[in-house]
């Protein structure tokens, strides 16, 4: 599994409200976004989303590390975006 794959389908689901709201963002399955947020808990070993029928809600652990992944993925794409100036610099 890709962290940062799961990480950025994580925070989509969050976003989004739902994982079918979330596959139809990353144009994925619903079925690829369920497998990678269920992989993602079992690494962490805590349920990040309640689900019932109807409603998706993050639990205490999800809003918690939804934080996080937010951070994660900002720092990450930061980064990329100082190497990518860096190297048109010296261009």
């Amino acid at each position: 599994m890709d962290r940062l794959d799961a990480f950025h389908t994580f925070v989509t689901v969050a976003e989004a409200g739902g994982f079918s709201a979330a596959a139809r963002k990353l144009r994925l399955s619903p079925a690829a976004v369920t497998r990678s947020v269920a992989a993602l808990e079992a690494e962490l070993g805590v349920q990040l989303f309640r689900r019932t029928t109807r409603v998706v809600a993050l639990t205490e652990e999800g809003s918690r590390f939804l934080v996080s992944a937010r951070r994660i993925l900002a720092d990450t794409e930061a980064s990329m975006a100082g190497v990518r100036e860096m190297d048109t610099a010296l261009r």
